[in-house]
C-alpha cells in the first residue's frame, strides 16, 4: 500500500492560483509515475497531468496545458500541481495517484490513490 495524502485545495477566485501537494510517509514515491486526476459532481474522473519517476517527462490534458504544471521533489517524497489562471470549470475534487506502469492518462492504470482535495473556483 502507498498511503497518499493531498493538500493545498481551497476556494479561489477565477484567475487565481493554487498549488496542490501529494505526499506519502512511505514508501518512497520515486519508484512510481504520478498523476493528478479530478472529478466534478456528476462527471467522470478525468486526467489532469502526469509525471514520470524522475520528473523529466510530463503530460497534460489539453484543458489545463499551459495553465497547470506538474512537478516532483523525490528527496521530499512530494508531487506538486501548480494551477494558474484558474477557471470555474476547474472546480472539482483533485486526486493524486501512483502508477507502476509509467505515466498514464487513464485512471484504471493507477494503483494507489489519495482521498482527494477540493478545489473551488468562483467566478
Amino acid at each position: 500500500q502507498v498511503p497518499l495524502v493531498e493538500s493545498g485545495g481551497g476556494l479561489v477566485q477565477a484567475g487565481g492560483s493554487l498549488r496542490l501537494s501529494c505526499t506519502a510517509s512511505r514508501p518512497t514515491l520515486s519508484r512510481y509515475a504520478m498523476g493528478w486526476f479530478r472529478q466534478a459532481p456528476g462527471k467522470e474522473r478525468e486526467f489532469v497531468a502526469a509525471v514520470n519517476w524522475s520528473g523529466g517527462s510530463t503530460y497534460y490534458a489539453d484543458s489545463v496545458k499551459v495553465r497547470f504544471t506538474i512537478s516532483r521533489d523525490n528527496p521530499k517524497n512530494t508531487v506538486y500541481l501548480q494551477m494558474n489562471s484558474l477557471k470555474p470549470e476547474d472546480t472539482a475534487v483533485y486526486y493524486c495517484a501512483a502508477s507502476n506502469l509509467g505515466p498514464q492518462r487513464v485512471w484504471y492504470e493507477y494503483d494507489y490513490w489519495g482521498q482527494g482535495t477540493q478545489v473551488t473556483v468562483s467566478s
